[in-house]
């Protein structure tokens, strides 16, 4: 976990209705491992960036030296867009500072912002911008020209004229008669009309604002959003409800959630509404977790695809680059990674403060108002607890220095009626409802302990689309996570006369992560490893983490117990000896199984003759190697060959049998020889088994991808 700097409170004036606003304690201390791992990556990359490259194109127009070479993609010195990144960095670098109190970002935040400094001296009217203000001339004479605008910061209240210049009734008026005819509009730039009208309630009080933004999230929720919290198609709307022909590699962009997250966190602290707390967590947490790549810094995603046998890597945009990408959604990514604990912790300003806990993520935060310290520990979600369990800890600032105070804990919706368990220092409390507040009001001591314990669920969700033909199109959800299964093509799921998902998903056992294996033949950069090739067992290279072949060449070992004939879980290591079946991962509930004396290997349903293996110590004799025998074919190995010339040399695995009577030669005993690896893939924590029409899936939670094929939704039918 990353230490953080005590919590701090973001500021907001009374609105311009004389209402008293919410404030946001901002940057609990510590933060959750997958959330801690994100931001840390974020880190790394706005500290790989140089100040001059940054600021390259501010220097050009300024007509200062240039050092160094300017960036290239969107900061590209021909780009009209040049500069924008600069101001998302810059915010980024201000949020990450709050959040981890690094000195070396703050140091990159000052050089930049002195550099800035010297541009608009040198320019000498207050104008500051890496393109020269004969852009806005452009704009203003109609010609054509990219958004001169986009990257001008423009919320100076005198500036509240101009402002109304972008109103865009077209777009706006559609909300103000509140009519669901947003489809056709291009999502992120109304996106930002949507922000701006929420800003303009807060400091001019008008209600026709606040209403219209309500009435945006009600709308989008209900007919233009996808199971991740995303919205868009090629950066579009289309007409509501409907969404199943949407499904495409370039819906959802990423921009949008990060706007999103921003319209839903205003909605939240005018109204309390658990239901605006709840969609931040399903976008921040399968929309936003997962456009990074691993811990590949810089490495950010434009659209989200979320078609059947997708795969990040494989949109228009692809991954973003460390130096030559600087697209809108790696700026929004920035900022995004760096507030990622900017929404646990809401207070109520008032006699008796109250603080509202609306994001379940292990933190710790110094409550000044309530004058005690809040530690929030969330015991990490697996697959086969299927609880959601968080501990509350109190501690005194000063001793006796602890006043009568509120916190309240969000029940989300998605938790089941019944079930919910909330303790008090050991006591039960009443039993929370979902969808509305756990309220517990005392003067605190230290040691004070609330525990909560929410069940999480398996669900289905319709897509939103009202055609009845697409009513079969669904995904699958495990409280707020969605699950996404790895599959190249098939989605097809058929339930039979099942009246439970409990009936055809299961959880993959906790002891299961410790039986995965590869194997591999060779040394060196020689070595390849055993693969499932379309469900033909062949060999290939060491794979990149996060990828297909990741998965191809990573089985389950299962031991198969010849006195009962029932599948029990092994370590590898004490698998040696006995019969085993080989599980390929991605292909769960099949097995590789051989078709006879010198024929390829194959993937199928498990039997006792051909899928059962006798896994022995190598007969090349050499330590780390294991041989698999047939069960039913004594003297008969899994045996690996290359066959055919230098340009069409084919990867063959199959069973062969050593020589009648004579011992097995050298040659024999390398080819039958593999060495036994870890899985060169791993189950994540959260990983189900969904019986499908065809073939079983592999679930794991949405944001865990990176370059694997993936379905987020099924084609589910009865």
């Amino acid at each position: 976990m990353i230490e953080q700097s005590i919590s701090w409170v973001y500021p907001l004036p009374r609105d311009g209705g004389g209402r008293r606003c919410w404030t946001s304690i901002w940057f609990a201390r510590r933060l959750a491992v997958v959330v801690a791992v994100a931001q840390q990556t974020n880190l790394e990359y706005m500290l790989v960036l140089d100040v001059d490259r940054l600021v390259w194109s501010f220097r050009k127009t300024a007509g200062l030296p240039t050092p160094g070479e300017p960036h290239g993609g969107w900061e590209d010195p021909n780009t009209e867009l040049r500069g924008h990144f600069v101001g998302h960095y810059l915010s980024a670098t201000a949020l990450m500072w709050a959040s981890t109190h690094n000195n070396a970002v703050k140091e990159k935040m000052n050089a930049v912002v002195s550099a800035l400094a010297a541009c608009q001296n040198k320019i000498g009217t207050g104008y500051l911008s890496a393109f020269p203000d004969e852009l806005f001339d452009l704009l203003e004479h109609v010609q054509p020209v990219w958004s001169p605008y986009y990257t001008i910061h423009k919320h100076d209240q005198k500036h509240l004229l101009l402002a109304h210049l972008f109103d865009k009734p077209c777009f706006l008026g559609i909300l103000a008669v509140k009519a669901d005819d947003i489809g056709g509009f291009h999502a992120n730039t109304h996106l930002a009309h949507v922000i701006g009208a929420q800003r303009r309630y807060e400091v001019t009080g008008d209600p026709l604002y606040r209403d219209m933004t309500t009435f945006f999230m009600d709308i989008l929720n209900s007919s233009h959003t996808y199971a991740t919290g995303g919205t868009s198609r090629g950066e579009f709307w289309t007409d509501p409800k409907r969404l199943a022909t949407s499904l495409s590699t370039e819906t959802e962009e990423s921009c949008a959630t990060y706007n999103m997250l921003k319209i839903a966190r205003n909605l939240f602290r005018w109204t309390k509404d658990i239901k605006y707390a709840d969609y931040y967590e399903r976008a921040l947490t399968n929309g936003v977790l997962g456009i990074q790549r691993g811990k590949d810094p810089g490495a950010m995603i434009y659209t989200l695809p979320l078609c059947h046998g997708c795969s990040k890597g494989k949109s228009l945009h692809g991954w973003g680059t460390k130096y030559e990408s600087f697209v809108c959604c790696q700026g929004t990514g920035l900022e995004s990674f760096s507030k990622l604990g900017d929404s646990i912790y809401f207070e109520e300003e008032g006699k008796a403060p109250g603080l509202y806990i609306i994001q379940y993520i292990s933190s710790t935060v110094d409550w000044k108002s309530g004058k005690i310290l809040i530690n929030q520990a969330v015991k990490p979600v697996v697959s086969w607890d299927s609880r959601l369990q968080v501990t509350i800890t109190i501690s005194l600032k000063e001793k006796g220095a602890s006043q009568s105070s509120t916190i309240n804990l969000r029940i989300p919706n998605w938790a089941p009626a019944n079930g919910v368990k909330a303790t008090l220092n050991g006591q039960g409390l009443p039993q929370p409802t979902p969808g509305k507040f756990l309220s517990v009001t005392r003067q605190w001591n230290s040691g004070d302990k609330i525990t909560l314990e929410l069940p999480l669920r398996l669900r289905t969700e319709a897509i939103k689309d009202e055609r009845s033909k697409f009513a079969s199109i669904q995904a699958i959800l495990y409280g707020p996570y969605l699950l996404a299964g790895m599959t190249r093509k098939d989605w097809k799921i058929k339930t039979g006369k099942s009246k439970f998902l409990s009936d055809w998903i299961t959880p993959i056992p906790a002891a299961y992560h410790s039986n995965l294996i590869s194997l591999s033949h060779g040394s060196g950069k020689s070595a390849l490893l055993l693969t499932n090739l379309v469900q033909h067992i062949s060999m290939e290279s060491f794979p990149s983490p996060g990828t297909d072949k990741s998965l191809r060449t990573t089985f389950r070992l299962v031991l198969k117990d010849s006195a009962t004939g029932s599948l029990k879980c092994f370590a590898p290591k004490d698998a040696i000896g006995k019969l085993v079946m080989l599980e390929p991962i991605n292909f769960p509930g099949m097995v590789v199984a051989h078709q006879g004396t010198n024929r390829n290997l194959i993937v199928a349903a498990p039997d006792n003759n051909n899928s059962v293996f006798h896994l022995v110590a190598g007969l090349n004799g050499k330590p780390g190697t294991v041989s698999l025998e047939s069960g039913s074919q004594k003297g008969c190995f899994v045996y690996y060959g290359v066959t055919g010339g230098k340009y069409s040399a084919v990867r063959t695995i199959k069973l062969q049998c050593q020589s009648a009577g004579a011992p097995p030669d050298a040659g024999f005993k390398e080819a039958v020889s593999f060495v036994l690896n870890n899985g060169t893939s791993s189950y994540h924590p959260i990983s189900f088994v969904a019986k499908g029409t065809n073939r079983n899936f592999l679930l794991t939670p949405f944001y865990n991808f990176i370059d694997e094929s993936y379905t987020p939704y099924f084609n589910i039918t009865v």
